[in-house]
Formats: C-alpha cells, structure tokens, sequence
C-alpha cells in the first residue's frame, strides 16, 4: 500500500510490525490510538448524518474547517474536484458554494488554494455540524503552539 497526502504537512511511515510491538509495549501509546480510533468513528459518523441533511457550503465549510485543524497555518492547497469527491457533490456546486464563502468574507480562494479569513464566521455557518466531536482529538493544537496560533474552539463562539 503506497501512502497518499492530499496536503501539505508532515507525516511518517511506520512498519506495521514495528507499531504493533509498540502497542504492546506501550499502555500510553495504546490508550492514545483507541481514543483517536474512537474519535475518528465518531466523526466518520457524523460526517455521514451532516452530508444527508446539511447544505453544501455548510457541508465545504466544516470540512475546510477540519483540515485548516491538521494544517499547518490558514491557507488549504485542495482542488475544487478533489472537494467534490470528499464532499460527495458535483464540482460546479463546489465552485458555487465556494464563491458563496468568498462573497460572505468568510475565505480567499484562488486557484488550487484556499484561506480560511474568518474562522468564526465559518463555525457559525455550519449551525452546529462543526463543533466538540470534530476538535475533540483533531483540533488540538501541537504542544509547542504558542496561544495566538492555538485553532478558535466552537465552545468559545457561546456568550
């Protein structure tokens, strides 16, 4: 199996006889993948029930929103076919709902490249298909991200 990235940032590549071992060897190491396994059901799950009820721009926007979460900085280099095939639409309504994002000040496409401008707006936008469950392992900022870079929590948008 060859490893595919679809963005920017760094990653490892790890024999599987290796990990296991690990796994073995490690309580902590064992108890950090089921949580992430757990989190990642969790959101795999939701992801399912918010494609079949949820808008397109509010479905691009919770997406953008949990890959600016494993980005490193604002700027997201998707395709708009390649957010069509993850957001399961057709890649005109990606274009359209893009534009709608843009006109609303919320990012800055150009070509092969997305900024995410508002990340507040953004979670609004979602009206609550981006929140807990999808920063619950995934938003968390790496230990030495200083306060500034740390991502906006959803928990923080209530008054």
């Amino acid at each position: 199996m060859k490893p595919i990235s679809r963005s920017q940032g760094n990653g490892w590549i790890l024999p599987v006889e290796i990990l296991r071992s690990a796994i073995v060897d490690s309580q902590s190491l064992r108890e950090s993948l089921l949580r992430y396994a757990h989190a990642f059901l969790i959101q795999s799950s939701r992801t399912a029930l918010v494609n079949g009820h949820s808008k397109i721009e509010e479905r691009l926007a919770r997406w953008l929103l949990m890959v600016q979460d494993r980005a490193d900085g604002n700027n997201i280099y998707l395709t708009h076919e390649f957010l069509a095939t993850m957001l399961g639409a057709r890649r005109p309504g990606v274009t359209t709902a893009l534009q709608m994002l843009e006109y609303r000040g919320l990012v800055h496409a150009k070509r092969g490249e997305i900024t995410i401008v508002d990340r507040v707006g953004m979670i609004k936008l979602t009206h609550g298909a981006y929140g807990e469950e999808e920063q619950s392992h995934f938003g968390l900022p790496p230990p030495n991200c200083s306060e500034s870079d740390k991502p906006l929590q959803a928990a923080e948008l209530v008054p």
